[in-house]
């Protein structure tokens, strides 16, 4: 079959790329946590074997074609094996990331309301020290490892799975619900995105899987990538990594610096992927160990806004003539948006605050537009609410339609950011609605605050009704110094005395996304906000 002719559902592609002549090889920080004496070396044939396994193991669970699974487990791509089995055999996967309150994994797993639940140990743990009942009438689970608290009935280990009959594969049409995945959750309980094979797969990784120079893997690269491995980015990164096939894939679960630079060592990337609040968590490894970043070509980030300081570091770390950084905007609703590339010369420290990164560049392969929130009418160049048209769009949240249908607007999607037209038919990415502060962008401000204070490894400005916008800062040293301080801010609009809050206590979210809400709310006492978070 030629290789242009792939398939878009999850549960065949796997198939596909393990009969071509030329396969990638995928290495792993840590084994699997479906196979744990597996090692950490995946060629193709071997990946399409474990989903095929997989898809047998969840039949002999009584997983069924049209029936709901979700998996919840510690990030790992394994994630994704677990669903791409699911979808193999027509069901319907609901993949939930490593996000910290076991209360809101439990709301999202009662909204799914599955027929199979497979579930990390460490998760199960959890819920059964807070009483959160995972049970329903008919809901088989499957633990995945061994727990230190008693399980509830019935739960099945995987392990008791493993010599599970093979089943032949049964997938959906390319057009029905194929896969679900949730929004960050960066003001509350995550959404639960519904797409089909056309438009996770088929409608996004159309770019990613062209032979586009530069910016796409070539055959010779080292790809690393460390994202949560159960967001809606993951499919059309598997997908055009499946069907380009590039020398190795480094899958980099585990994102702490002192791990990643273990990993780094014995395998050093030529593009390398990470969700921005990561690669803001390794500036510190950059400034220590740059030769760990010194063959990497092309820098990529998604998920959230990144800061010139970060893309700075990064890019000075690499040893290529012109390194770049792609950087892309986008939702698990749409897919990506608009893309821009930053280069070394355009993220070179400025001497006043400007937006230089939140220029999130130009629309890719959809339409964007900025309108008014009162009168949905455009705005020209003044800031205003981003829609978005595209056939990636998702089809629905599971459990919460009208929410859906509340977003759309005929072809129009409203994505609930802030921006405004730049030159040269960009766009300017400003904030959240909810995060909004009247006259300027959080955005920027914490980036020019990150640039000026280099010991700060994060930068948060809340917006208050009544107040002046508050600072929230972690430091390298968990230290501020007042003089620095004044001076930093001393240009900026007025903001109020700020606030230190350690690193580790930040609440984030699965793509590591400060949850705003939650910071408002443990720092201020207050969940207030100055915007509606009507489209959130």
């Amino acid at each position: 079959m030629p290789r242009n002719r792939s398939p878009v559902n999850l549960g065949l592609i796997f198939d596909w790329h393990a009969e071509q002549a030329t396969q990638t090889v995928m290495h792993l920080d840590r084994p699997f946590d479906i196979e744990p004496d597996g090692g950490t070396v995946y060629d193709g044939a071997r990946l399409a074997s474990t989903v095929a396994a997989m898809a047998a193991r969840l039949y002999a669970a009584g997983l069924r074609r049209d029936d709901r699974l979700v998996v919840v487990k510690d990030n790992h791509y394994d994630t994704v094996l677990v669903a791409a089995g699911a979808a193999r055999i027509g069901a319907l996967p609901v993949m939930i990331g490593a996000i910290g309150s076991i209360e809101t994994v439990g709301t999202m797993i009662r909204r799914a309301d599955p027929a199979v639940l497979v579930i990390g140990a460490r998760f199960l743990d959890q819920a059964v020290r807070a009483g959160v009942d995972l049970t329903a009438d008919d809901r088989r689970i499957v633990r995945i490892g061994t727990g230190e608290t008693t399980p509830p009935a019935g739960v099945i280990p995987l392990d008791d799975l493993r010599d599970a009959p093979p089943v032949p594969p049964r997938a959906r049409a390319d057009d029905e619900p194929m896969i679900v995945t949730h929004s960050s959750g960066t003001t509350g309980v995550p959404k639960l995105v519904v797409h089909s094979a056309g438009t996770a797969i088929g409608a996004q990784a159309r770019l990613e899987s062209s032979r586009l120079p530069v910016v796409v893997s070539r055959r010779t690269d080292t790809v690393g990538s460390s994202i949560s491995f159960a967001h809606f980015r993951v499919l059309s990164w598997t997908a055009g990594q499946l069907r380009l096939a590039p020398g190795k894939l480094l899958v980099i679960a585990d994102h702490a610096p002192d791990q990643v630079a273990r990993f780094l060592d014995r395998h050093r990337p030529t593009t390398l992927e990470a969700c921005p609040n990561i690669f803001q968590r390794w500036e510190e490894l950059a400034d220590r160990k740059p030769e760990l970043f010194a063959g990497v070509r092309l820098y990529i980030s998604t998920f959230d806004a990144i800061h010139p300081r970060t893309v700075r570091t990064f890019l000075g770390t690499s040893r290529r003539r012109m390194p770049l950084w792609a950087h892309g905007w986008g939702q698990s609703e749409t897919g990506p948006l608009c893309s821009t590339l930053f280069t070394r010369r355009s993220v070179r420290r400025r001497t006043k605050p400007l937006g230089v990164t939140n220029q999130v560049g130009w629309p890719l392969l959809c339409r964007v537009r900025v309108v008014d929130q009162g009168t949905g009418r455009g705005t020209g160049r003044r800031p205003g609410l981003l829609m978005a048209a595209t056939t990636g769009r998702c089809l629905d949240y599971l459990g919460e339609e009208d929410r859906h249908r509340a977003k759309i607007d005929g072809r129009w999607w409203n994505t609930g950011d802030l921006g405004q037209r730049a030159g040269l038919f960009r766009y300017r990415l400003l904030d959240r609605e909810v995060d909004m502060i009247p006259g300027a962008s959080c955005i920027e401000l914490e980036s020019v605050l990150l640039d000026r204070l280099e010991t700060a490894t994060e930068v948060v400005i809340l917006g208050v009704p009544g107040r002046l916008p508050v600072p929230v800062l972690a430091m390298r040293d968990n230290h501020l110094d007042p003089a620095r301080w004044r001076a930093a801010v001393a240009d900026l609009p007025p903001l109020s005395d700020p606030r230190v809050v350690p690193w580790e206590d930040m609440p984030r979210t699965a793509t590591w996304k400060i949850r705003r809400l939650a910071l408002r709310e443990q720092v201020l006492g207050t969940n207030e906000a100055i915007g509606t978070g009507r489209w959130t």
